[in-house]
């Protein structure tokens, strides 16, 4: 069994204060992809640069502060990449990927975008990059018997279901017609598999993100844009994903709950 966590840590220092080297310590995943950590390596206490049993790969961005992505596996990986080929993103900590005996994994941060900014217009060239890498990634493991699992903040919700008020947010970054599209792309064009809401082709959610703002945790308010993105080989084998949702406000250690699967492998 290959069990996978995936989480925005919404700034590594503040999550290893609020309960994050707690959560690590317990859980059972094999390999944990982070984004969002926001420091460099030397910045992170050893505990969490180097925690005890975890072989680690961090790629922070090059603006300080910002972005920033994490691999943590128990079995030290074949090779490490950083980056996806690109000019403008492969510096800036939104990208890293390790090669585990016949899986590949991924951690990824999409840019979040701001509708009428110089953000959003980030997003798109992202996203108009990242789709022929993402077709790209998965032949090259085709053709070397590989699978591949692309687990990260997406900031697109697909449908409806991904978020609670949906009606409210139509013209909103995360939401908008022309992303969810581009999703879409990489379900068909592409050929990945969503793998938590094949498991739940029915459910409302399962959210994985809550504003801080307001009620929106305690009333489950939350939008699903935290996934775990396989080819169809490796979906198919996944038996179980669920979010890791905290019971209480004051237990999370981010605005993010980790969403996990197990791959029968």
């Amino acid at each position: 069994m290959l069990i996978v966590t995936s989480v925005n840590v919404n700034g590594l220092r503040a999550a290893a204060k609020k309960g994050f080297v707690e959560w690590l310590a317990a859980t059972e995943a094999d390999v944990v992809c982070l984004q969002e950590v926001r420091a460099e390596e030397s910045q992170l206490p050893e505990a969490v640069r180097a925690p005890e049993g975890w072989h680690t790969v961090h790629a922070p961005a090059a603006a300080k502060g910002r972005a920033g992505v994490a691999l943590y596996t128990r079995r030290e990986p074949d090779a490490v990449r950083i980056g996806f080929g690109s000019s403008e993103f492969d510096g800036s900590g939104r990208y890293v990927e390790a090669d585990l005996p016949g899986v590949t994994v991924a951690s990824l941060y999409l840019p979040s975008g701001e509708v009428g900014t110089e953000r959003q217009d980030e997003k798109i060239r992202f996203m108009g990059e990242f789709l022929p890498y993402l077709k790209e990634l998965r032949e090259r493991a085709a053709a070397d018997g590989r699978e591949v699992v692309v687990c990260g903040d997406w900031n697109i919700a697909h449908r409806e279901a991904d978020l609670k008020n949906w009606k409210a947010n139509r013209k909103n970054s995360g939401f908008l017609p022309e992303e969810r599209e581009w999703l879409t792309r990489v379900f068909e064009d592409a050929a990945y598999v969503d793998v938590v809401r094949a498991l739940h082709p029915d459910q409302e959610g399962p959210y994985s993100w809550w504003s801080y703002r307001g009620r929106a945790f305690d009333n489950d308010s939350g939008w699903r844009i935290d996934l775990q993105v396989a080819t169809p080989g490796l979906a198919a084998r996944a038996v179980k994903a669920w979010v890791e949702r905290a019971a209480t406000h004051g237990e999370r250690w981010s605005d993010h709950a980790p969403v996990t699967a197990a791959y029968d492998l």
